[in-house]
């Protein structure tokens, strides 16, 4: 009886550690180190570093410092955006203002966590980065939603529907599954909840839902 081939390992998550302090890059490179399941593939100190390393190295998560000498953490997002990088990037910050909260996310950062994030919840928040969906931390969400603004094109009843499950991490098949309609279907509807929010990605999509009021953090 022939034997039945072993199932090759997932390919591990590509990391870039982007921090102006040595002591917290080798932090966040230790919390990874030794689990297959994450390969961190280098580290910037700034953000013109982070974009060149970005556009060789290809990661597939950015986790990413805000206040940095040189280019900073919001400039380097853009810059990413701009030359059509695909790496999802993680904000990873001590701060949660409204300057530094709003910003990143309207550049294209898919998630924002503080960091005093623990190692399981920093691995839950990348992997859930990788697959390109949103990552809030609870007082960054607190915070967007008290950027309370009212569209102007309001949402129908069934893309608030479909908003709040991408805002829970469904993907389109999946939400097309709990609604019993086509993933075809799924995709229009994200269109246009893109169109009248004024956004580019479902990250963006999340964070200005939680703004407008769209969504809250208890789940109404």
């Amino acid at each position: 009886m022939p034997e039945t081939p072993a199932t090759p390992p997932p390919t591990p998550i590509r990391l870039l550690i982007v921090d102006d302090h040595p002591i917290v890059r080798d932090g966040i490179r230790g919390m990874f180190t030794g689990d297959p399941g994450f390969e961190v593939l280098g580290e910037a100190e700034d953000g013109a570093r982070a974009v060149a390393l970005a556009g060789t190295l290809n990661p597939d998560v950015i986790l990413m410092d805000l206040r940095m000498p040189g280019m900073d953490g919001v400039a380097a997002i853009k810059e990413l955006a701009r030359a059509g990088n695909a790496a999802r990037v993680l904000v990873l910050t001590t701060y949660d203002t409204d300057r530094d909260v709003l910003p990143a996310v309207e550049a294209g950062a898919t998630g924002y966590l503080l960091k005093d994030t623990g190692r399981d919840e920093l691995v839950r928040a990348v992997r859930t980065a990788a697959r390109g969906e949103a990552v809030l931390s609870p007082s960054v969400a607190t915070r967007l939603l008290g950027q309370v603004r009212t569209p102007a094109d309001p949402l129908s009843a069934r893309e608030l529907e479909i908003l709040h499950l991408i805002a829970e991490g469904g993907t389109n098949r999946e939400v097309a599954a709990r609604l019993f309609i086509s993933e075809a279907t799924v995709k229009s509807h994200v269109l246009h909840i893109y169109t009248k929010l004024g956004v580019n990605d479902r990250a963006a999509a999340v964070a200005a839902a939680f703004r407008r009021g769209l969504l809250t953090t208890d789940g109404g």
